[in-house]
């Protein structure tokens, strides 16, 4: 049986996987591990040049996104 604070570990575990998921933070690394996976002859970018080129192609096709 699991006491109140594993369950505090695991509510607040739930709550940043789910606030990472809304708010983009883990796309990073899944980008960086399909990189290093598919094509490991590409250099990857730095984090900041991931969201730089992720915002530019977003206002590029604003109409490419569900909202």
């Amino acid at each position: 049986m699991t006491g109140p604070s594993e369950r505090v570990r695991r509510a607040w575990r739930a709550l940043v996987w789910y606030v990472q998921g809304v708010t983009g933070e883990g796309d990073y690394e899944r980008y960086v591990a399909h990189l290093r996976r598919v094509h490991p002859d590409r250099p990857v970018p730095s984090a900041r040049e991931f969201w730089r080129h992720r915002y530019a192609e977003q206002g590029a096709r604003p109409n490419a996104r569900c909202c």
